[in-house]
């Protein structure tokens, strides 16, 4: 009795972990249906949506394409699948409007492996194919540049043992922004529930963050840190971030620290926290040039300062405002502008202190020929006593 009394035992035991593993698969069941469009595509040009299923249907599927968001007509956006028949129909749709469009599938049948939910697809509608591609090249030329630009300096420091002629408020700056930069990029490229935010928050848009955006923000955030670590090895002279520096950097980071946590707490959405940390980065781009132009100025000279750094810097600067200029044209979308305001501040701000430092090299303090960074240190670093708040020259 008792060994039949276990035996039953044993069985509901399985049973029900059985039942509790079904239902655990069947909510990560995947879609059995299965749809796909071209993108981008032309205004007004048709835009198919192929149906398909690795698997037979067992019943009549009831399948419509719906629009979710944007501007499109379907013709005939009900389709009925036989029963064991393989699944391959086409959907047409047509948009007459420009910008993001997104559609989605319901389905109505007694195999309930076809009434999973399909993930929602967002086709993009633009004026012009051709600037799609020039836009990417453009993207990929300014990635190249900006990313280049990090190298001449790095190896400035490299050949000559010095760093002295480098603004360690400028790295402080950089380091942090970069930071910032890449986090903002890696959440509204990779977060879905952050680009369902986004496009909430502006309905048709593009998001304005590409793969070379994410890529270059990573990279730039690695080199900086590089550069950081040769002031820590080379002939530095008595160069410091200043305390006016360290100051503002406070600030700014104790501001991300409490945004995180208001995000953490709900307080705020996640999106509210990119674009916070996108102001964090906008402002140290506006900032951290002027300790670097101001050095320059005081030294009367550029001599440890990559000129190479800063024409390649104008370069990825001009080509990044052209790509936003070219994509808000061609999706008629000019939120872009708005909606990653660290690119286009980082863009605008970088090509205008460019201008500034080759006016100073090449007009206001030119290198005399076979000059070398000790040759330039009389005055070589600004610095303020903190005691008396005189001048110092080191």
């Amino acid at each position: 009795m008792s060994c039949a009394r276990t035996h039953a035992k044993v069985c509901m035991a399985v049973a029900m972990a059985l039942c509790v593993v079904s239902v655990v698969c069947a909510k990560k069941q995947p879609p059995v249906l299965q749809f796909s469009s071209p993108a981008p595509v032309l205004m007004g040009q048709p835009i198919p949506f192929t149906l398909t299923s690795p698997e037979t249907p067992l019943a009549e599927v009831t399948v419509t394409l719906n629009v979710v968001n944007g501007n499109a007509t379907i013709k005939n956006n009900t389709a009925v699948l036989d029963a064991k028949v393989k699944v391959n129909h086409t959907f047409i749709a047509t948009s007459t409007v420009v910008g993001e469009t997104t559609f989605n599938l319901s389905a109505d049948s007694s195999d309930k492996r076809y009434t999973v939910p399909v993930p929602g697809i967002t086709v993009s509608v633009v004026k012009s194919t051709t600037v799609v591609t020039i836009n990417a090249i453009i993207g990929w030329v300014y990635f190249l540049a900006w990313s280049i630009s990090f190298y001449p300096q790095i190896w400035v420091n490299y050949r000559s043992k010095c760093v002295i002629g480098l603004n360690f408020d400028f790295l402080a700056f950089n380091i942090t922004g970069f930071l910032g930069y890449s986090i903002f990029n890696i959440g509204l490229y990779y977060s879905s529930s952050i680009q369902q935010e986004y496009f909430a928050k502006h309905p048709g848009a593009t998001n304005p963050v590409q793969v070379n955006d994410v890529i270059f923000a990573i990279h730039a955030f690695v080199l900086t840190l590089v550069t950081i670590v040769q002031c820590f090895f080379y002939e530095r002279g008595s160069q410091r971030v200043s305390k006016i520096g360290l100051g503002i950097l406070s600030i700014l980071w104790c501001f991300a620290l409490v945004s995180v946590i208001l995000a953490g707490t709900s307080v705020i959405t996640w999106l509210r926290l990119l674009d916070f940390i996108a102001y964090i980065k906008l402002t140290v781009t506006i900032m951290k040039y002027i300790p670097q132009a101001y050095m320059n100025y005081r030294r009367q000279s550029t001599v440890g300062w990559s000129i190479g750094n800063v024409l390649l810097d104008f370069t990825g600067g001009s080509l990044s405002i052209l790509q936003m200029v070219l994509q808000s044209w061609n999706s008629n979308d000019w939120s872009v502008f708005f909606g990653d305001p660290t690119k286009f501040g980082l863009g605008l701000f970088s090509i205008l202190f460019d201008v500034l430092f080759m006016v100073q090299h090449y007009v206001l303090y030119p290198a005399k020929e076979g000059a070398s960074v000790q040759d330039a240190t009389a005055p070589l670093i600004y610095q303020v006593d903190s005691t008396h708040g005189d001048d110092k020259e080191a």
